[in-house]
Order: C-alpha cells, then structure tokens, then sequence
C-alpha cells in the first residue's frame, strides 16, 4: 500500500474516531431527516447504500465518492408520499469536469410537515404555522490510482417549526474500491460530521446523526443480479433498542420475567448492523429491486402481527433519456410509503451542451 492511499485511510479513520465515539443512536439527534432515502432507488435499497455502482447520480448523495464521469449533466428528482401528509422532495444534479478532473454533485432535500394550529401556554388559539426541514449539499469526487475514488459533500441543514428554529453545517466523507474483474465496489462513508450553527430557542446543541456505514456490493458476470450489504451504525455495538414489552409481568404471581431482556442476543445486535438489497435486471429495460432492514424490523414489529416491517421493493424502468424509479417500503403494519423518481441526462435531452462521458466510461461502470 503507498503512502497516499495510507494517509486516506488514516483520515478516514481519525474522522472516526473523533465523531463516532460520542454518538448515541434512535431519535436522540437534531436533523433526523438527513438519514431518510434521498430517491426512491435509495428506499427500494433499504434506505441506506454506499456501494451501489449504477449510473444513478441520487446515489451519490450517500455516498460522495459515488459521483463519477458517467453521471455528467445527469438531474434526478423525486417526489415521496409520506406518512400522515407529510411530502418530501428531492433533488439531485451532477457536473464533471475534464479541466479539473473532478466529478461534482448538488443536492436538496425538502420536507414539508403541512399547516398546523398554534395555541398559547392556557390554550388560546394563537394562529398557525408551518413547519418544515430542508438541506442544500455540494459534493465533489475525485479518482486516485485505477481503482479508488474518495469524495466529500458540505451540507447545510435548516428545521423551522413556528418559532423554533435552527441550523446546522455538515460534512460527509466517502471512499470507494472498485475490483473489475470481479465485479464487486466497496465502499465507506462517514455522514453529517458537523456541529450546529443555530441552536433552538432555549435549548443547548444537540448531537447530530452521524453514522459510519461500509457496504459492498457484487455483481454476477453471467447472471443479471447484484446482492448488496450495506453495514450501519459501526461506531456502537448494541443499537439494540431496551423494548419494556420484552419484561413480561404476572399479576398472579407478582413475578416479573426479563429473562428476554437481559438476554445476550448476539446474533440479533450483530444482524441490526445489517441491511441487506438485491437488484435483477430482465433485459436493459427492467431492474427490480428487493431489501430488508433488519434493525428497523426489529424496532417496528409487532409480536403478534409481523407483516412485511423492514422490507422494501423497488422498480427501475431504463430509458434511453429517462430512468423511472417507483419504491415502496415497509416501516411498520400500520403501511407502507410509495416514491416516485425520475432521472434524466439533460444531453441526451437537449437541455444541456458538453461533453456526454457516458460512452468513454460505460465499459468501466458495474
């Protein structure tokens, strides 16, 4: 290994160590919304890949190192039906240039909570407000040898609920290796390390939801799927939620048993880091997509009634300009959220003039 590439991974590294070790999981964090999927390719994956090496330039907002040549004057927006009225929209543009050897990427993530009625400390109807978050990145990516790519994103982070407001500045960091012969990407990224720029009214800074991911992805040379693991959460060991429905009470006895909450459950902890994704293509048309998040499954079930909570599917129409991603995803049996997508090569198109680098690096994508 030569020197620069050990310096990378040093930096990477320190990065880790000096963000990670102080971080708590599961709504404890200011700007939760960064860790929602930015496209529905992304839902349909699980919610979370840093590996994936399709041409998807909404893919590079999880990991920056993912921007590459191909994506050039690629815009991908999308349009997410959430849970009790809440919409989100996203945004996805990427820029590369030659002269610079640099691959850019911009993104905006819009969440609009819908219209609310405000009320004094006694109960007084005060008016209304609207209530919402959104965040502005910019990301670049650069190769380094032939197989390695790393990569970073600025990102500014904005909640406003009525009078609460505040705001963040965030970095992602990402690295990615890249086994042609193979067929296998693996990638590594540190999200939203920052700290808080405003704080809300009468409150002190909040953690941020930094996340360490690793993920690999494997493609098969004479079959047309590509399995994906995608490991989460690597700074802390048990993310195991302490559920008080796992201490079973006897009024008959006046015992209490919580033998299944002091249980070591290894392999659950272990699988909780883990989202697993798979992804066919039937001809050059068609991709259809399956995943399944283990640590929201084991957060959201119900004992009794176990559905499809964790689990996500997708479908990816390929055009010869367009590219039409629809996902759904199961949070809980409660329902499930439908996403639509749509990314475009805006030269193919017309709307934009320069270099198409889509056939010089068609050969080298997996």
């Amino acid at each position: 290994m030569n020197q620069g590439l050990r310096n990378l991974l040093a930096l990477f590294c320190l990065l880790f160590s000096l963000t990670g070790a102080a971080q708590v999981t599961g709504g404890e964090h200011v700007f939760e919304f960064l860790n929602l999927p930015q496209s529905p390719h992304i839902s349909a994956l699980g919610g979370a890949n840093v590996s994936n090496a399709d041409a998807d330039v909404s893919l590079a907002l999880q990991n920056p190192a993912q921007m590459r040549p191909v994506m050039h004057n690629e815009l991908s927006l999308s349009y997410n039906s959430y849970y009790s009225g809440i919409s989100i929209a996203n945004l996805a543009y990427g820029y590369h240039s030659p002269k610079l050897n640099t691959s850019f990427i911009l993104g905006i993530q819009y969440l609009n909570y819908g219209t609310f009625d405000a009320y004094d400390n006694i109960g007084n109807p005060t008016g209304s407000f609207r209530a919402n978050d959104f965040s502005i990145s910019l990301g670049a990516s650069h190769s380094y040898l032939e197989r390695w790519r790393y990569g970073g994103a600025i990102k500014l982070a904005h909640s406003s609920y009525a009078d609460k407001v505040a705001s963040g500045l965030l970095a992602d960091i990402g690295i990615t290796y890249t086994d042609t012969a193979n067929l296998i990407v693996l990638g590594a990224t540190a999200k939203n390390i920052g700290f808080m720029v405003q704080h809300f009214a009468g409150s002190p800074a909040e953690p941020l939801p930094f996340d360490l991911q690793l993920g690999i992805s494997k493609r098969f040379a004479h079959l047309p799927l590509r399995v994906m693991a995608t490991m989460h959460h690597l700074y802390e060991w048990d993310i195991r939620y302490n559920n008080a429905a796992d201490i079973e009470s006897s009024s008959l006895l006046s015992t209490t048993d919580s033998s299944d909450y002091t249980k070591a459950h290894f392999g659950d902890k272990l699988l909780r880091h883990f989202i697993f994704a798979a992804e066919l293509s039937l001809g050059k048309s068609l991709t259809l997509g399956v995943a399944y998040n283990h640590l929201q499954r084991g957060e959201l079930v119900i004992k009794d009634k176990t559905g499809v909570a964790g689990f996500s599917f997708g479908v990816g129409v390929n055009l010869k300009k367009f590219q039409v991603h629809y996902a759904r995803r199961y949070y809980h049996i409660a329902g499930a959220y439908n996403e639509f997508g749509l990314t475009m090569n805006l030269n193919k198109l017309g709307i934009a003039k320069g270099a198409n680098f889509n056939a010089a690096y068609t050969e080298k994508e997996l």
